[in-house]
């Protein structure tokens, strides 16, 4: 597994995918923190909810670009054969690719804790800034982001076609995280509980600063569902 995360990695930031990734998000992000109209700065509210209300979005676009080449390349190639003849489990070669994509959605969210820091200093008085809520809301984005990875991973199992994957990964991302909600809305009565099931839901609530193990058992059960269905697609390939 070490072998695969290592390979895909330096896959990553030998090439211009990683850094093309983290600079469009650091810049889309950066901009409606900070400039765009409902900013921090227009508003006079030292807290980061342009922030974390923009990322989800930002992320559909770019999470399915960091996968869609994760085995859809593979099979174009014919180098998933190889992988398989090597000493290593397809849960190894799974995790190992979702790691590295989960490790590059790290990196990316590591500089904009800097937006942190200088809404911390720019408060009146300094430091006024619910720090609880925006640290677990950090927790849920990064969770939400694993989760697209995850889609992505089992999307890019389906196809050797990295354009497929890519669309097959946003349309499902975009349902779990907007669609559900969206069709919740028009059902009285079990609305409210079907809504629960959408990763919005989930996402919003760990923003309140508190952290429910509910809503991080939600994530972690759609990451091993997709990660689940990868490996059962990956042992179709195989057999």
């Amino acid at each position: 597994m070490y072998q695969i995360f290592k390979k895909e990695v330096n896959s990553f930031l030998s090439s211009l995918i990683g850094y093309i990734v983290m600079a469009v998000f650091l810049t889309a992000t950066g901009l409606f923190v900070w400039v765009f109209s409902d900013n921090i700065l227009d508003n006079g509210f030292a807290d980061m909810s342009s922030f974390f209300n923009i990322s989800p979005y930002i992320f559909l676009f770019l999470i399915p670009a960091i996968t869609m080449r994760a085995f859809s390349e593979e099979v174009k190639t014919g180098t998933i054969e190889l992988l398989f003849t090597k000493p290593l489990s397809v849960w190894d070669i799974i995790i190992g690719k979702y790691l590295a994509s989960c490790f590059l959605i790290f990196l990316a969210l590591l500089p904009t804790l800097l937006y942190y820091f200088s809404v911390y200093s720019l408060g009146s008085p300094e430091g006024n800034i619910d720090s609880a809520a925006t640290f677990s809301s950090y927790l849920g984005l990064f969770l939400l982001g694993c989760v697209f990875a995850a889609v992505g991973i089992f999307t890019s199992s389906l196809t050797d076609n990295q354009v497929v994957a890519f669309v097959l990964s946003f349309v499902m991302c975009l349902f779990l995280y907007y669609g559900i909600g969206e069709i919740a809305a028009l059902f009285e009565g079990l609305g409210y509980t079907f809504g629960q099931l959408g990763l919005d839901y989930q996402y919003n609530a760990l923003g309140r600063g508190l952290i429910d193990s509910r809503n991080v058992i939600y994530f972690l059960s759609v990451i091993s569902i997709m990660l689940w269905a990868s490996r059962l697609k990956l042992l179709s390939k195989m057999s």
